[in-house]
């Protein structure tokens, strides 16, 4: 996945072989005072060791390129982040919070190269977010953008080229195999009605960020 020497084509083809689900461009209706569109992305899901934890489950779904039996390794630590992804996520968070959504042009401009945000070119990614955000500033996609890169992050196709930090992890956890504490968390980014609509969905379908481990912010989107 990393984009920096591989082309946006072939980071889509990448993703989309991360997952064996199609989704459809009807989802569940995410929090019910969003009116933010979607673009279409494709992870697997895969079992993960508990929220916080790291490590591999043996038997687990083969998956990871070159590896299999290696599950994404899910950490809430961000000192175990290269400092390139550290200073990225940094970058992103300070963005968001400011409140402007022009904001993210320095960071783009800094990763030298436009992130993913849609499976069309898109010539203005934050024109792009712009539009999908439920108000006319963009502050809704800031305030979901700064969800995602608070919560707990995978580390997914670790020591292989495609190595990526995938947030919120909950893009790599079966949805029926979280604990209450995870649901407690989930339920910070999404409603619980969402929630049930994503488990007949079969899968966490809500923005997830990827930033590779040179610091390279990869993509923001939905799976719908």
């Amino acid at each position: 996945m990393i984009i920096n020497y591989l082309s946006v084509r072939l980071v889509r083809n990448l993703l989309a072989c991360a997952l064996s689900f199609s989704f459809a461009l009807s989802g569940p209706a995410l929090h019910a005072a969003r009116t933010v569109e979607t673009e279409t992305f494709s992870l697997k899901p895969q079992s993960v060791p508990p929220a916080g934890e790291q490590g591999t489950i043996p038997g687990a779904d083969a998956g990871q390129k070159g590896q299999p039996g290696i599950a994404p390794r899910i950490s809430y630590d961000i000192s175990l982040l290269p400092q390139a992804v550290q200073k990225t996520r940094a970058a992103l968070i300070a963005a968001a919070r400011s409140g402007n959504l022009a904001a993210l042009n320095s960071v783009i401009s800094a990763n030298g190269q436009p992130p993913v945000v849609a499976f069309d070119e898109i010539d203005d990614p934050v024109g792009h977010l712009r539009e999908l955000s439920g108000d006319e500033e963009g502050q809704e996609i800031l305030a979901i953008l700064l969800e995602m890169l608070e919560a707990g992050y995978a580390r997914v196709d670790a020591e292989t080229e495609a190595e990526i930090y995938v947030w919120p992890y909950f893009a790599y956890v079966p949805l029926d195999t979280l604990t209450p504490e995870q649901r407690v968390e989930l339920f910070t980014l999404v409603t619980a009605g969402d929630y049930e609509g994503m488990k007949a969905f079969g899968a966490y379908n809500f923005f997830r960020v990827g930033i590779s481990p040179d610091g390279v912010w990869q993509f923001f989107l939905t799976a719908d």
